[in-house]
């Protein structure tokens, strides 16, 4: 019985001790968590002021250093604005910095962008050329280009008889403003909101209140602001509030080279009581959860796996069927023994429209030129992306002279295109290439047939159809 006794009293003694030191171990590990928490809070501050540093005044130190260089004010003090040199500055800054910057002349009232394009300084449709010339500011921050909005800082340019010139500015997507926010908050756990001082949000981390269109937020939209006081939105540091439910610590931070504020929105954590009363729930929930994950990544890339490869297997511009798609595509034909025309499109002086109106033309064109063909050429018939410009046509029993015909058809439809890119006008003419073979042929030997008669095509003058057959 004593012995019984004894083994009862020490299986609870161990009972006991067990219970201690798990309480012990919880309320330690709690206790550090606490103690982490509020250290990585009071160094939030740090990573802040790092992203004002790289993010804004880096952009606003290389604007007003590039502004004071002679090859800037020689530009845009002569008389005749020499374009073809100021596209090529510009080209070189974005290069060398990273960092999308434009020239707006004062003398040709045109802004010239680093992309290549251009936009003509019109009073009542681009206003705010003419609303910064007005003001008595030498720099300004704004937001701009509503389709893709960017974040600009705009200096003024003078000449030595302080004869205004133009702006000159540095510019950026707020795109990767958001990218670069959404990495912070993964990080530190706060939200960012930049407001000016008419209280509107120029950046932030929250995707909703970015600026659409035109039109911006301000805090006076925020629920959480509206029901302060005008006392407690004189100074908002500090301040614990309940923001969507969460009580949140708002720091206060001036920025005062734009006149801004921002706002470091950061959500506490649940007192120390939910913490402890949740802490082995949380353990074992996060652990189901990562082995339930596992479970879901591992189904999930097999059901992708096959969809991943169709994407590798499309071009991402046209949408089409890339080279290798393609002559998986050839090396069917081949299997099944069916003859087929080989046809090789290359869109004449292509090269030259990117290089005129830029890159973005060059890809609506692309699309445009795909649209037509996708809407002439058979169901049978397989077209495919073959390089930058150029197209490939599979059309499998088909013989090279009815290939001809069809080919002379899109010739002629494309010769009669008229490509609108915003407020450019584009023709655009092909020259075709055509090839052949009724029997089992390796792809390059085909396409190296017609791709003699491409070049057969651009040597008689582009925007014909000329066919070269494989000798038996």
């Amino acid at each position: 019985m004593n012995i019984f006794r004894t083994l009862h009293r020490s299986i609870l003694m161990l009972f006991v001790i067990v219970v201690i030191s798990i309480v012990t171990l919880v309320h330690f590990s709690i206790s550090k968590i606490v103690a982490e928490q509020s250290r990585a809070q009071q160094q939030s501050h740090s990573p802040a002021v790092q992203l004002i540093v790289e993010e804004l005044m880096k952009p606003l130190h290389i604007s007003q250093t590039l502004v004071k260089a002679r090859e800037l004010l020689d530009l845009m003090s002569a008389e005749n604005i020499n374009e073809a040199q100021v596209y090529a500055t510009l080209a070189r800054m974005h290069t060398e910095f990273d960092l999308n910057f434009f020239i707006a002349s004062e003398s040709s009232r045109v802004q010239y962008n680093s992309d290549g394009s251009k936009i003509d300084l019109l009073e009542g449709k681009v206003d705010w050329y003419f609303r910064y010339k007005a003001q008595p500011t030498t720099a300004m921050a704004d937001i701009g280009q509503w389709q893709n909005p960017q974040f600009y800082i705009d200096l003024k340019v003078y000449d030595e008889n302080h004869r205004f010139l133009g702006v000159f500015g540095v510019g950026k997507s707020l795109k990767a403003f958001t990218e670069i926010f959404n990495e912070y908050k993964k990080t530190y756990g706060y939200d960012f909101i930049f407001v000016d001082q008419n209280k509107d949000i120029t950046l932030t981390s929250n995707p909703e209140l970015l600026v659409q269109g035109a039109t911006f937020k301000s805090l006076n939209d925020l629920s959480w602001y509206a029901d302060l006081s005008e006392e407690k939105q004189l100074s908002l540091n500090n301040q614990l509030l309940p923001i969507d439910g969460v009580e949140s610590l708002i720091a206060e931070i001036k920025i005062q080279a734009f006149d801004w504020t921002l706002y470091l929105i950061t959500p506490l954590e649940s007192r120390q009581i939910d913490i402890s009363r949740g802490f082995i729930i949380s353990i074992v929930t996060l652990l189901a959860f990562i082995f339930g994950l596992f479970l879901l990544i591992y189904n999930l890339l097999y059901y992708f796996k096959k969809d991943i490869q169709k994407i590798k297997q499309i071009d991402i511009l046209t949408e089409l069927p890339n080279r290798s798609n393609t002559t998986l595509k050839y090396e069917e034909f081949m299997y099944q023994k069916q003859s087929v025309s080989l046809v090789l499109v290359d869109l004449d002086n292509f090269a030259p429209i990117n290089e005129t109106h830029g890159r973005k033309a060059g890809d609506i064109v692309l699309r445009q030129v795909t649209k037509m063909l996708l809407s002439e050429v058979r169901d049978k018939d397989v077209l495919g992306r073959w390089s930058g410009g150029e197209f490939i046509i599979l059309m499998p029993d088909t013989g090279p002279h009815e290939a001809a015909e069809i080919c002379q058809k899109l010739c002629n439809k494309l010769a009669a295109m008229t490509i609108t890119t915003g407020t450019t006008s584009i023709q655009i003419t092909g020259s075709f290439g055509i090839s052949f073979t009724a029997i089992a042929r390796t792809m390059s030997e085909v396409v190296s047939a017609a791709d003699d008669a491409l070049f057969s095509a651009k040597r008689d003058g582009r925007n014909v159809v000329r066919m070269q057959l494989i000798e038996s």
